[in-house]
């Protein structure tokens, strides 16, 4: 193998590893404000989990975080809870996930 080729290898593995961290920060992003909303369902633990199963779920229908929060925002009492409270809730959730992935 030449230089160019172990270079080229290097930044593909780089690449799929970081493509794998991101994938498990959303899931646990989603799982977390899954649990979130579930506690504001008023969800029991069994029911909390499988609801935020439903969320992790929802991301992979289309890129980007809209579908979770869509869902979200179907699921919740507009009432009770603003578009800002899930979007507050979903940026920790993230940062809770980021920091529970760098921990290992």
């Amino acid at each position: 193998m030449t230089t160019f080729d172990n270079r080229e290898q290097a930044f593909e593995n780089e690449f799929a590893h970081d493509q794998e961290k991101r994938f498990k920060v959303e899931a646990k992003r989603d799982r977390y404000v899954g649990l979130w909303a579930a506690e504001k369902l008023g969800k029991t633990a069994g029911d909390a989990d499988e609801y935020a199963k439903s969320v992790i779920r929802a991301d992979l229908k289309e890129p980007g975080d809209n579908d979770v929060f869509e869902k979200l925002r179907a699921d919740l009492p507009k009432n009770d809870i603003s578009d800002q409270d899930i979007r507050k809730a979903m940026t920790d959730a993230l940062q809770k996930a980021m920091d529970e992935v760098r921990k290992g």
